[in-house]
């Protein structure tokens, strides 16, 4: 067999869609990472924070979300402005309930997935989390682990 008998799409809007799914089974709150500085994201500025952004996907909190094999979409309000939000797949970097923390940062494609950049094309590793430790009264947030 060949090897583009091997080439699979990326698994990250499939793990996307599945804890989406999983979190609003559990009627809890689906937020995502969104590494802000990637090519294609379209949110607003001041939504930006340290280059990246946590968005509220609940179906109550937007409109038209529709998550593909290539990107994020919906319709949402930023300090009471309507603003359209695109995030490209490769932008996500995690998938969390807001009201327990508990989700998944998505892993990088596999090399071999298609589409599968050449290595001088390869995006840089993303930058670490802080590893702060959680008060009482703060939102839950998620640490890298390696």
């Amino acid at each position: 067999m060949s090897e583009e008998t091997f080439r699979m799409s990326s698994h990250r809007p499939y793990l996307l869609r599945a804890l989406v799914e999983w979190i609003n089974d559990n009627d809890l709150t689906p937020h995502i990472l969104v590494d802000a500085g990637m090519p294609g994201v379209q949110v607003p500025s001041s939504a930006v924070k340290d280059g990246r952004v946590v968005l509220n996907i609940a179906e109550r909190a937007v409109v038209r979300l529709h998550i593909d094999n290539e990107a994020v979409s919906f319709t949402a309000r930023f300090s009471g402005v309507s603003f359209p939000v695109h995030v490209p797949i490769q932008a996500v970097l995690a998938v969390y309930a807001r009201e327990t923390g508990q989700g998944m940062a998505l892993p990088d494609d596999i090399y071999g997935s298609d589409p599968t950049p050449p290595d001088d094309e390869l995006p840089p590793d993303p930058p670490a989390t802080p590893d702060d430790t959680p008060t009482p009264g703060k939102r839950p947030h998620l640490r890298v682990v390696k």
